[in-house]
């Protein structure tokens, strides 16, 4: 179960990150990074299985973040400020959004963005 949703967790992570343009070396590296500390988590908690790929994208998020990188942005309301989305629920969940921070609108399923 452990590795079953960590996969699927990369997988979705990955999408989001190809999505917008961040699927590069270091993209890549903070989310195999992000895994291999959830690892522990999901194996200590294995109910928890199911929010783990919202955990992990908003651990690369703040990963990149802490780089100097928002992602991913909003490209949808009309606020002329960069601003980023969120993941909804906050600690994950079975089913995560992507959330636009300045209107509160659900963007997309985490795994399910598209190119900005």
């Amino acid at each position: 179960m452990t590795d079953a949703a960590l996969i699927a967790a990369r997988a979705t992570v990955l999408a989001d990150l190809d999505a917008r343009g961040c699927a590069d070396a270091e993209g890549v590296s903070l989310l195999e990074h992000a895994l291999s500390e959830r690892r522990w988590w999901v194996e200590q908690w294995p109910a928890g299985a199911t929010y783990v790929a919202g955990l992990v994208a908003t651990d690369v998020q703040d990963a990149l973040f802490d780089r100097g990188q928002r992602w991913p942005l909003c490209s949808t309301c009309a606020s002329l400020e960069e601003h980023a989305l969120r993941v909804d629920p906050e600690l994950g969940g079975p089913d995560p959004v992507w959330v636009c921070e300045t209107s509160g609108q659900a963007i997309a399923r985490l795994g399910a963005l598209t190119s900005s």
